[in-house]
């Protein structure tokens, strides 16, 4: 039995270093085309997420690092000025169980645990959903604001050290809307996967947010693009994600059809509610 599990483990680390060989090669021709976008921080984070079990299982990426998703999966670039930020935002459904996979190497488990993991440096701010690493790079853990306000739900994915989710108004929308995953390229060239939400969802909550006069212009003009971007994406590469009513019923109505010019080349699309 021991014969036969040192020649099964020589041949299996023979097989991963020629791949991961192979997988270097590759990654520089992805770099040496221009295929790799993703930041290489929120690209690390994913990645720990996903291999701690809890990306798409609980947590999905949202705001700007999302985008990189959509462009993945419709072969298309942005422009730079659209795709700017300095952080990643991790929207946390609470009503899910959220469990670590059995592989994940941590010794504790918590979300801060999992950021630690990819840089030592990681803390957890006095504004405690944000966890920022030596580099200025930030992770903030958000939820969605419940109706009533009060409702006690559960807020950390660990314990009282670990990152407390802040509430903010109408992710519920986000938090309802279905998952959409897609394989990105890093800076480095290397793959990983995003698991963000339904892009439709996306613009249309992107546009909503672009038009509040309280916001921060400059993140309002980005917002406004953003929406614009992901909508054409929608319209003319994704085709199998119609812009219909059915699949978009988390959404109040009145944004949806604010949103819909956004999505139609010529003229918006009619909906039938």
């Amino acid at each position: 039995m021991k014969t036969r599990f040192d020649a099964g483990k020589a041949e299996a680390d023979a097989s991963l270093e020629a791949v991961e060989a192979r997988l270097a090669v590759l990654a520089r021709v992805n770099v040496a085309l221009g295929l790799g976008r993703v930041p290489l921080q929120a690209a690390r984070v994913m990645r720990a997420v996903d291999r701690a079990g809890l990306l798409g299982a609980g947590l999905r990426v949202v705001g700007t690092n999302a985008v990189y998703a959509y462009e993945a999966a419709a072969a298309v670039h942005l422009s730079s000025h659209l795709m700017a930020t300095a952080d990643l935002d991790l929207l946390f459904d609470a009503r899910s169980r959220l469990r670590f996979s059995a592989q994940a190497d941590l010794d504790e488990r918590t979300l801060l645990a999992v950021l630690r993991q990819v840089d030592k440096s990681y803390r957890r701010l006095p504004r405690t959903f944000t966890a920022a690493n030596d580099a200025g790079f930030m992770v903030d853990l958000i939820k969605p604001m419940r109706d009533p306000p009060w409702t006690r739900e559960r807020e950390t994915i660990g314990g009282a050290d670990d990152l407390i989710a802040v509430e903010i108004e109408k992710l519920a929308w986000l938090e309802s809307a279905p998952s959409f995953e897609a394989i990105a390229i890093d800076q480095r060239g290397l793959p990983l996967r995003i698991v963000a939400v339904d892009p439709r969802v996306f613009a249309i909550h992107k546009d909503w947010i672009a038009k509040d006069p309280a916001r921060d212009p400059a993140k309002r003009q980005r917002d406004a693009g953003q929406a614009r971007a992901v909508a054409e994406i929608v319209a003319t590469r994704l085709l199998h994600l119609p812009f219909e009513a059915e699949a978009l019923r988390m959404m109040p109505r009145e944004l949806v059809e604010a949103a819909a010019p956004l999505f139609a080349a010529h003229k918006p699309p009619k909906l039938e509610w």
